[in-house]
């Protein structure tokens, strides 16, 4: 087996250093055909979706109907991206580029010339990249969205109309992105996508964390937006023209629209993706742009999954693989090595902030930063097949992870804070949940044959096989994402040892309507107790919480309850009972844990392009985001000499990062086992925790780093930072440009005006009307005028 293992890491070593040129080859050779027009159904489906929405809201619909209709419609789309996939993208053939036009958008004409124009058609771009990404999006909202049915069920009313209306939104405008077949469209989506967060993150208006989360994302993501606005007007200016067929022409021509060398611009190779670049780490949450990303949490649950898994932090991710040609232009890749650079330090230093943290949907959210950070690196050390393919698995473990843990929410009155659970699989109606998010666990930490173990290897033996002759400093990029690799196993299964397995303990959360689903009297049954006051299993109450647990006002009938948290529970009297999901909630928990499991076989398909790397790197392979052979060995420079291959301590990275990466994962779970494990197999044998109220030896070690771990705990004072340098200065800056316009501006407009107010006030006087006054005044001005006739003439 392992011989057979070395084999195989072998021929996926040199399936990615040598196949590339024949997909280049054929990409350059394909024409563009006409796709049918029920592809339109793909991004048009979820519009109708929201139009529907609309109109149960306007006639104030109180059912589930919102619910059925995102979520028949979303599978409706996503049965015509897979029939699309099926038709053109499956099998040997190489796959086709189809275009589909649905309308004439915009049109300007600046001369008789064709290159005098401005075109740009309501029309999508559909290649192996495209569907690529709409399987995943569209069949994981599907299932968030039936999972939301119940998760939601507690704001049936407007704000149920309101949630799946902008839910539906945002699918349509996550498939504009995609499937765009030019940058203005691409920009049209990108704007929706901010959009529609901005409403999701701030469903509970009343929630003053929630909205101010809101406003955060949609701020700092306008920082990255005007990035990507300037570098599509940069494109504009330098090939005459937004659409990607065309774009793409120019690049494999080599010169832009005025014949200039496009490899001698330092506008095109440098300005132009370092542009693209700002508007991906924006959208992705990359380097010093990520700190929307956590306070996203506020937002609910298959929110939280929907942008955090298959949707909008994948964007930046997906504008790099689509503009590949522009990154490969400049022969010294330096924006390449910025983005792997970025990728490396934000993956290290998200994970720092996880093994701090208590709350497990924030450790989630971090997580998501640090896996981003993974597959922008691999854009970085051109590995964009193990990029793509890490996004395709990432979007099926990371949806199973924050769906397990929000159903953990959900039954535990909105108690998320990894001290105060223990033995949650143990529980009644939760073994299914704990299953899911170990299946969940095993993927985000690596462990060998699973989906995230392949995707994440891809890019590690890449990054130590990168030249750092090509891609400056590979080498310690590398290492990097190595380390953070054994650390993402660690606070995986920290979580995971802490909350799903070990002794049957918990305290319940605060969120007040949560805790009345499992309050019942002391000597009476949860379910007795129901049945004789109307509740049930069936109901889904949830409402999102803040690090301190409190709850504030949310939208329907029970704002005030939350408002005063549980103020009423007497634990003296009462008994509370965990509350466990329903079949809608565990059937899409179920199908993402099913998905994560199959996604790892598609690493063994034969790709159609190429050998080794599986299904997903065939599929790239075949797009705008393949690597070119001449910049994979290194002869970009116009000269014959290549870059001799990386090692890792000597050794081929392809033939021992199996076993590396794997050695690195076991390490980081068993440590994880012994500082945070319960007693016995549950803990690997390792653990000693015997309860909740016995603190892990990781306490220990925690309060040896003492201000490290005070500083990670507190996100290293990123919005401290931010505040005081950018916040507060625009505050004082603000108020002073205030003060300048009311006294300076505003008085000098205010002095003209009072002007002529005062010297008709002065002059008044002497239009008073009598006759003698005016004889005087005669005789005054006659006077004076014979003196300064005396004075001029003498």
């Amino acid at each position: 087996m392992m011989q057979a293992l070395n084999i195989f890491s072998s021929i996926a070593a040199h399936a990615v250093a040598s196949e590339p040129a024949a997909g280049v080859a054929q990409a350059a050779t394909r024409t563009i055909t006409q796709g049918e027009t029920w592809m339109l159904a793909i991004p048009f489906l979820p519009l109708l979706a929201f139009v529907l929405i609309a109109l149960c809201a306007a006639f104030k619909v109180r059912s589930k109907l919102p619910a059925f209709i995102t979520v028949g419609l979303l599978a409706l789309s996503f049965g015509a991206a897979l029939t699309t996939f099926i038709q053109h993208f499956m099998g040997p053939a190489a796959a086709p580029i189809l275009h589909v036009h649905a309308f004439d958008w915009l049109h300007f004409k600046a001369g008789p010339e064709a290159a005098q124009g401005f075109v740009a058609n309501f029309a999508f771009y559909i290649d192996s990249l495209t569907i690529l990404w709409m399987l995943f999006v569209t069949g994981l909202a599907t299932l968030i969205a039936l999972y939301a049915s119940e998760y939601m069920s507690h704001d049936v009313g407007p704000g149920y109309c309101r949630f799946f209306a902008a839910f539906s939104l945002f699918v349509f405008s996550m498939s504009c992105l995609v499937m765009a077949d030019n940058l203005v469209l691409l920009f049209l989506g990108w704007e929706g996508v901010g959009l529609c967060s901005y409403l999701l993150i701030g469903y509970f208006y009343k929630k003053a964390p929630a909205v101010a989360a809101a406003k955060k994302a949609f701020i700092m993501n306008r920082i990255g937006d005007l990035g990507l606005l300037m570098g599509i007007f940069s494109i504009y200016t330098a090939f005459g023209t937004v659409e990607y067929a065309k774009i793409f022409e120019f690049f494999r021509s080599g010169v832009d629209a005025t014949g200039n060398q496009i490899g001698s611009s330092t506008w095109i190779t440098i300005i132009i993706p370092l542009l693209f670049t700002i508007g991906a780490f924006g959208k992705s949450a990359q380097v010093f742009l990520y700190t929307w990303l956590p306070d996203a949490m506020e937002g609910p649950t298959p929110v939280s999954a929907l942008i955090h898994a298959a949707t909008m932090v994948t964007a930046g991710v997906f504008l790099i693989a689509r503009m590949m040609p522009l990154y490969q232009a400049d022969p010294n890749l330096l924006i390449l090595s910025i983005v792997a650079w970025s990728g490396a330090i934000t993956a290290l230093w998200s994970a720092t902030i996880e093994m701090a943290i208590f709350d497990i949907k924030r450790v989630m959210g971090y997580s998501t930063i640090s896996q981003l950070g993974f597959m922008f690196a691999g854009l970085g050390v051109l590995t964009p097949e193990g990029s793509a393919f890490h996004v395709f698995t990432h979007a099926f473990f990371k949806a199973t992870l924050f769906l397990g843990v929000g159903a953990v929410m959900h039954g535990f009155g909105g108690q998320l804070d990894l001290r105060r659970l223990s033995g949650v699989g143990w529980m009644k109606g939760f073994g299914l949940v704990a299953a899911a998010v170990f299946i969940g666990s095993i993927n985000l930490a690596g462990f060998p044959f699973t989906a995230g173990f392949f995707s994440k290897d891809m890019i590690l033996a890449e990054a130590f096989a990168r030249p750092e002759g090509q891609i400056a400093g590979s080498q310690a990029v590398a290492w990097i994402l190595l380390i953070t690799a054994g650390m993402t196993a660690y606070y995986t299964f920290r979580s995971f040892f802490r909350v799903y397995v070990g002794p049957k303990q918990f305290v319940p959360g605060d969120d007040a309507e949560l805790v009345d689903l499992g309050r019942h009297p002391k000597g009476v049954s949860l379910d007795a107790w129901h049945k004789e006051h109307g509740h049930g299993h069936g109901h889904g109450h949830e409402h999102e919480h803040n690090d301190h647990a409190h709850r504030h006002g949310s939208y329907g009938g029970v704002g005030d309850a939350r408002a005063h948290g549980r103020q009423d529970f007497d634990p003296s009297t009462e008994e509370f009972d965990p509350h466990p999901p329903g079949f809608a909630m565990k059937f899409a928990i179920a199908a993402c844990a099913i998905l994560t499991i199959a996604a790892a076989g598609l690493y063994f398909v034969s790709p159609a392009i190429g050998e080794g790397g599986g299904w997903a790197a065939g599929m790239v392979r075949q797009s705008s985001a393949v690597v070119s052979a001449e910049v994979l060995s290194g002869h970009t420079s116009g000269t014959d000499e290549g870059h001799a291959h990386g090692t890792f301590l000597g050794m081929d990275p392809h033939h021992v990062m199996y076993y590396v990466s794997a050695g690195v994962g076991f390490i980081g779970v068993l440590i994880a086992a012994f500082l945070h494990g319960p007693k016995g197999w549950q803990g690997l044998f390792l653990g000693v925790r015997q309860s909740c109220d016995v603190a892990p030896r990781a306490d220990k070690l925690a309060n040896a780093f003492g201000p490290l771990t005070t500083a990670a705990r507190n996100k290293y004072y990123v919005d401290e930072i931010y505040d005081a340098l950018i916040t507060r200065p625009l505050w004082v800056l603000s108020h002073i440009f205030h003060l300048f316009d009311q006294y300076v501006v505003d008085g000098l407009v205010n002095l003209i005006g009072a002007l002529p107010r005062f010297f008709g006030k002065a002059l008044r006087p002497i239009q008073s009307g009598e006759m003698h006054g005016y004889a005087v005044g005669m005789a005054g001005g006659v006077a004076v005028l014979l003196i300064l006739v005396v004075l001029l003439v003498g």
